[in-house]
């Protein structure tokens, strides 16, 4: 009897032991998911920054160009 309870005690050991190491597993991919997500956010904050500040610059350079097809074709 003493021979199975401790087969048995050693089994709920391992199991234990995989139980753990697979939450720490789970728990370390999810922390390094996490952070590459923040990082992929961070990026994208900065391209939208980019591109409003490039369609700004696109939209200032164009006006002035328009004044200047009316102006010409006024002229004509």
């Amino acid at each position: 009897m003493e021979r199975r309870t401790s087969c048995l005690q050693a089994n709920i050991d391992f199991l234990q032991n995989v139980i753990d190491r697979n939450a720490r597993d789970a728990r370390l991919k999810l922390d390094a998911a996490t952070k590459e997500l923040a990082a992929a956010r961070n990026e994208v904050a900065a391209m939208k920054a980019t591109l409003t500040a490039l369609q700004a610059r696109l939209e200032k350079l164009e006006k002035p160009g328009k004044t200047e097809n009316s102006n010409s074709d006024a002229k004509k």
